[in-house]
């Protein structure tokens, strides 16, 4: 009985405990271990291989689209590196375009552009510019770094259909287009569910949804497709992903300036 009841009191205490841990946390501290936890469920996919139609609608409902091939590989103690390759339309065939995410130092992105047959620099400075005519931007295609932002935690919250926490990030770098972002991240698994972006005035400008999770090896989360809604001009950009394979061989080489020339 004397056991019984030592067991029961060390777990009220164990109990309490955790419970006052978690009360004990700042804003702040919760928000950063809350978007920490969503980076560490997503470590070791290594590189992965995908299909994306990207969606341009302008504020009539008018529709192009363009054909899309993606190539990423997983950097442990770096950002991660990615390679957009542009099939369709025939105008904008071979376009290409190369990132590499840096936790804190700027990222480093190239655009090739085949009719001129010259590989581009994006300055930090136009991070914020639109990236091929889409309403995402330039720095919205780099990986998501901790060491990139600051954090807030802001609650709990349903709104998007599934039990979610609320995070305010804000950018640390001065070269962004944003003065911070609302991150909706789904309780139970830890994926990003919806972004809210607001602008260097603090007005909202965009909002980011990721649709139809699907999940690959057991263990990654991926989207079906996410859709950025632009509240101020009323255009969209959907885009749909496919045949995602992961731990494919890629290499260093494959993301590098002079593979931007030879994408495929």
């Amino acid at each position: 009985m004397l056991n019984k009841k030592l067991l029961t009191a060390g777990i009220t205490a164990t109990l309490f405990f955790v419970s006052y841990s978690v009360l004990a946390l700042t804003a702040e501290e919760q928000g950063f271990a809350i978007s920490k936890e969503a980076k560490q469920r997503d470590i070791g996919w290594v590189d992965s291989k995908a299909d994306m139609l990207m969606l341009l609608r302008n504020k009539q409902g008018q529709e192009s689209i363009r054909e899309i091939k993606m190539k990423l590989l997983e950097q442990l103690n770096d950002g991660d590196k990615s390679l957009t390759i542009f099939d369709k339309p025939r105008d904008i065939k071979g376009t290409a375009f190369l990132s590499f995410s840096h936790p804190l130092a700027t990222d480093e992105q190239w655009l090739y552009l085949p009719a001129l047959k010259r590989v581009k620099r994006i300055s930090s400075r136009n991070k914020s510019g639109p990236f091929m005519g889409s309403e995402f931007a330039f720095e919205d295609l780099s990986s998501f770094e901790i060491e990139k932002y600051t954090y807030k935690y802001l609650g709990e919250d349903n709104s998007v259909g599934i039990d979610s926490f609320m995070v305010e990030q804000f950018p640390v770098g001065d070269n962004s287009g944003y003065t911070r972002r609302v991150v909706w991240i789904d309780k139970q698994e830890y994926r990003m569910q919806k972004v809210d972006f607001y602008d260097r005035k603090n007005t909202l400008l965009k909002t980011l949804s990721y649709i139809d999770y699907k999940q690959y090896l057991n263990q990654f989360w991926r989207p079906t497709s996410t859709l950025m809604v632009n509240h101020q001009n009323g255009k969209t950009t959907e885009l749909r992903w496919s045949n995602y394979v992961f731990k494919t061989g890629l290499k260093d080489s494959d993301f590098n300036r002079n593979a931007l020339k030879r994408a495929r």
